[in-house]
């Protein structure tokens, strides 16, 4: 799971594959606790691209006001460039492999 630069950000939900993005802060506990999970999952998956997406870097700021970011973490999910699933908060490795499996 690599940091997604706001330059990048279109191209990479363009895509057919399943693409999540993380957006996520340093200062938030729960998404301290969600990254390594990612992570692990980025890792382990081929059915999705996994990306963090930083709401304090300003070049950032733009997308987060887009989307509609208010509270974090919150996780999108993207087919084709259509944000087609939300999820808020921390949840298991499983919760997100359903997740996975459900929407690829």
């Amino acid at each position: 799971m690599r940091e997604l630069p706001a330059n990048e950000f279109e191209g990479a939900v363009a895509s057919d594959k399943l693409t999540i993005v993380d957006f996520w802060a340093e200062w938030c506990p729960p998404c301290k606790m969600l990254v390594p999970v990612l992570e692990e999952l980025s890792a382990e998956t081929t059915d999705a691209t996994i990306y963090k997406f930083d709401v304090q870097n300003e070049a950032n700021r733009p997308l987060t006001q887009k989307y509609e970011i208010k509270n974090i973490p919150a996780v999108l999910f993207f087919k084709n460039g259509v944000e087609i699933h939300r999820e808020l908060g921390f949840k298991p490795k499983e919760t997100w492999l359903e997740l996975i499996e459900n929407l690829k």
